[in-house]
């Protein structure tokens, strides 16, 4: 009997790789409508030819089902993402309009405002943020109002600055077209509410998270536990973020299969009495099913708790069929799924990590698992847990070098602290929420618990925000600006999982494939180096700010700039005027300049300025106010002089 494939271990890979060349094909190529038809129409061709034969071709052409399915999925993978790419398309019109939408999410409130996602039913079908000017109206709104209000919807941006993260991009894998500030009199409600699922969902959560502030626990803490258990970031600090960070823990504060997963363990305890096997045990993984799906409602239906959820109903349904373990194939019918409905995902930086860690861990975990077998219950317990939290990271790290380019040097030591500090605070997190839940009986018993309960949980958060603080103040606790091209990311994937494919296998072909690999990725990477760009003075598209500086290897280097007169540059002559002095000034004929960089003063006299400088281009920054910069390119416009707006054109570069 012969080997089963990859394929055959694994059936739903051969429905996910057409998906996803699909959605890839639709992202990067102009793939017209009658091509795309014409694979669909090849591709149901053939799964019909295959039920027409007869005989001794049957066998030899069983092929022919699945490559017609593969481009018929395929088909539907594009279809699909230009659907939603076209949701996400910023087809305003340029002047203030009325609009109709519903609020789809909690209010978050702002510095200055308060910003509210927002789906528009009338005059066109969008998903936007309107950032309402603060009041108390604005404050009381719930998920599911329905708002009439006039604005000028613009779409997203990026600043242009070389180091600058794609903003624009984000949000349209998000599915927002656009952004508006919105004063207060120029919004109403209608008075009617939306009730969908999803906005029943955030209503729930809202109402948790007043449940919460009844806890009376510090800012921190409540941000944490908001964090954790229901996915809520709004009110967690910059300081408390950046912490998370530096220590290599952040994934918990963002609901992902580590929580749920624990959430999960709970239910499936409270359900233990109905056995493990016959007609209760099946009642029991539906139950296990219908309480998750209830927290996953309760906890806004996120995407990653979503995607979480999802992936152990497969796992319950899985156990109803006697099919225990979550396997490949469990991982890939996830990922099928939800890319053939929401095919920006493929994009989404959590999408990729998540599942990347599922799939590390069951790759790795089997094989570190083999390196060592402890013979005590408490030792075996976290030796399973280490070598989850070390698959896991050797998984992720390459991506979070290729995203983010920086990695925590101790995550091992400090993933292997908080991750059972977490699931500690989750379960005690419950009971306390259940004593809260019966606090209107006025029990001396129940009050005493809800007191207990509540010193139980602000301990084990205090001490979950003690171990990260501590991480992050280590010596070289984070390795910064190691950013991997999408080559090297390849290579140093491949060269870890067939390393670790050699370690247990023994043969000599992983092995010299693997190490092919990591010779690659050393000289691509000396390659980049040698050829990377030159250095270049920047002027930054930085919001009211003037910011001037040198950009190389990836970052901003700040070097002394003078307010008026001559930058550092080897070659051009490149001068810096903040204010209207050197007006008053003649000269016999104009100082030739490469660039004149006009910055903080907003009454700037081209004409004056041209007396005496002849510039190739003026170059407006971002602290200019943006009339005086209108007035300004007006009058080089009128001049015939060439005028690079910093804060509407991005970042101006001179490379050395």
């Amino acid at each position: 009997m012969p080997t089963p494939t990859i394929f055959g271990k694994t059936p739903f890979l051969r429905l996910l790789i057409p998906v996803i060349a699909g959605i890839v094909v639709a992202a990067y190529l102009p793939i017209g409508k009658r091509f795309s038809s014409l694979v669909a129409l090849v591709g149901v061709l053939l799964m019909l030819l295959s039920f027409f034969l007869k005989g001794e071709w049957r066998y030899p052409l069983r092929w022919l089902f699945g490559v017609g399915a593969s481009l018929f999925l395929f088909f539907i993978a594009i279809l699909q993402f230009r659907e939603h790419e076209k949701r996400a398309e910023p087809d305003f019109t340029r002047d203030e309009t009325y609009y109709i939408g519903t609020l789809l999410d909690i209010p978050e409130m702002k510095p200055r405002s308060i910003a509210c996602h927002v789906k528009i039913g009338y005059p066109v079908e969008k998903r936007v943020i309107l950032y309402l000017q603060q009041s108390d109206r604005a404050q009381l709104l719930t998920p599911g109002d329905e708002l009439v209000f006039r604005a000028r919807l613009q779409p997203f941006r990026n600043f242009g600055n070389p180091d600058d993260f794609n903003y624009q991009r984000f949000m349209k894998i998000k599915g927002v077209a656009g952004s508006a500030y919105v004063p207060t009199n120029n919004w109403r409600k209608t008075g009617r509410q939306l009730h969908t699922l999803a906005t029943l969902s955030q209503r729930c959560r809202a109402k948790v998270l007043t449940f919460y502030h009844s806890f009376q626990l510090d800012p921190d803490a409540l941000a944490f536990i908001s964090a954790i258990t229901l996915g809520y970031k709004a009110y967690l600090s910059d300081d408390l973020q950046e912490a998370f960070r530096a220590s290599g823990t952040a994934h918990v504060l963002a609901v992902s299969g580590l929580h749920v997963g624990i959430i999960y363990l709970v239910i499936n305890f409270l359900f233990s009495f109905l056995g493990r096997r016959g007609r209760p045990f099946v009642a029991r993984q539906l139950l296990v099913i219908l309480t998750l799906w209830a927290y996953a409602l309760i906890a806004g239906m996120s995407a990653p708790i979503t995607r979480a959820a999802f992936m152990l109903t497969i796992y319950c349904v899985g156990r109803i069929g006697k099919r225990s373990g979550f396997t490949y194939n469990t991982l890939a019918a996830a990922a099928f799924i939800i890319l053939l409905f929401k095919p920006f995902s493929l994009f989404n930086v959590s999408f990729l990590m998540s599942f990347m860690a599922v799939f590390a861990i069951l790759y790795f975990q089997p094989k570190l698992r083999l390196l060592y077998t402890p013979r005590h219950r408490v030792a075996k317990y976290f030796w399973e847990l280490s070598t989850v939290s070390l698959s896991a990271q050797i998984g992720v790290f390459p991506l979070v070098l290729y995203f983010f380019g920086s990695f925590p040097t101790y995550f091992f030591l400090a993933n292997l602290l908080v991750v059972p500090l977490i699931s500690l605070v989750i379960y005690a997190t419950v009971p306390l929420v259940a004593v809260s839940l019966f606090s209107f009986l006025q029990s001396s018993l129940l009050s005493w618990l809800e007191t207990l309960f509540r010193w139980v949980l602000k301990m084990l958060i205090n001490t979950v925000l003690w171990v990260v603080q501590f991480t992050e103040t280590l010596p070289f606790a984070q390795v910064t600006d190691q950013y991997l091209s999408l080559p090297r990311l390849l290579f140093l994937l491949l060269f870890l999982y067939l390393f670790a494919r050699h370690l247990v296998s023994c043969h000599s072909r992983p092995l010299l494939v693997a190490l092919t690999s990591l010779l690659l990725f050393f000289v691509m990477g000396s390659h980049e180096r040698l050829t990377s760009e030159p250095a270049r003075l920047v002027v930054f598209n930085t919001p009211s700010t003037s910011e001037i500086a040198i950009f190389a290897e990836k970052r901003r280097h700040y070097v002394e700039v003078p307010r008026n007169g001559l930058l550092p540059h080897p070659t051009e002559a490149i001068l810096r005027l903040s204010d209207g002095e050197i007006e008053r000034f003649h000269a016999a004929e104009p100082f030739p300049l490469h660039a004149l960089i006009l910055s903080e003063h907003r009454y700037f006299n081209v004409n004056r300025l041209l007396n005496l400088f002849q510039p190739e281009v003026i170059v407006l920054d971002s602290s200019i106010p943006r009339y005086a910069a209108r007035r300004l390119q007006a009058e080089c416009g009128k001049l015939g002089v060439a005028v690079h707006d910093v804060t509407a054109d991005g970042a101006y570069s001179i490379f050395y």
